[in-house]
């Protein structure tokens, strides 16, 4: 049965065209959409995109709202392109002072930004409240990449009782690339938003780490999915030891794999 699929990855090729995250996860949105699948992807608009060249442009009635983080309003901008090859249309959570004037995860310097917390977290809100404006009511919202991982804990919190997220299921997929930095002694106050309390997080480190941020993505989500053959051994038993459930890397042929396992986690719903 075709399902509406959220996909909110960190990177997509061809905005974000070296890398290991984009190069494993390129063709998982253009496979669900041949397959029949009506589908919405979200990304950052990362500093290195060009907008020009992309073909990006600010969607007016979507932009314009504050997000208050760690007591700052930030505002949220958003823009549009579409994937000419694929015809896939992607939405970019934009923001001047956490996207536009920055590289990626990590400084000119190769250090990680140190308010990346705050980036994931205005990431997470930005595309939720995007998804609310478009009307759009995903079955399952897949996460692919760090940038989204706060996403699984908002859905089960602060959005469940919005009805574009009342009866949606989250999936998490891990990869290989984590943070060389941990995100801090703030990031739990700031992340608090609606029934998103800092006290749910109280099982993590109080300096919040990549391998926490995982945690936390996982506790929330309906299922995992290793998307390399070389993830974090210890977050995969960490979800199968919390009854979570994991779908093994099943290689590049991925497709029938994923349908299944969407399939599964569907119908754990209605049971």
């Amino acid at each position: 049965m075709a399902k509406k699929i959220l996909f909110i990855n960190q990177e997509i090729i061809p905005y974000v065209p070296e890398s290991e995250l984009s190069l494993m996860g390129k063709a998982l949105p253009q496979v669900m959409q041949e397959n029949g699948h009506e589908i919405r992807t979200f990304m950052p608009k990362w500093g290195i995109i060009n907008e020009r060249r992309g073909q990006l442009h600010e969607v007016i009635r979507l932009s314009g709202m504050n997000l208050i983080i760690d007591d700052t309003d930030h505002p949220l901008i958003i823009k549009v392109a579409s994937i000419a090859q694929t015809r896939i249309q992607v939405y970019f959570i934009d923001n001047e002072d956490y996207f536009s004037k920055r590289q990626m995860t990590m400084d000119e310097k190769g250090a990680d930004y140190s308010d990346n917390g705050e980036r994931a977290i205005f990431f997470a809100r930005g595309v939720l409240e995007t998804v609310k404006k478009l009307r759009w009511v995903p079955d399952i919202i897949h996460v692919q990449g760090w940038m989204g991982a706060v996403i699984p804990l908002y859905i089960k919190t602060a959005y469940h009782e919005e009805p574009s997220f009342a009866n949606t299921k989250v999936v998490t997929s891990l990869f290989t690339k984590s943070l060389n930095s941990n995100l801090g002694s703030n990031f739990k106050k700031c992340v608090e938003f609606r029934e998103a309390k800092a006290d749910l997080l109280n099982k993590y480190n109080d300096d919040f780490s990549f391998e926490d941020l995982g945690k936390l993505a996982i506790d929330y989500s309906d299922g995992v999915i290793a998307a390399h053959k070389n993830v974090d051994k210890d977050l995969l038993k960490y979800a199968q030891a919390n009854n979570i459930p994991t779908l093994k890397y099943p290689g590049e042929d991925f497709g029938q794999a994923y349908e299944a396992f969407y399939a599964q986690i569907c119908q754990e719903q209605t049971d």
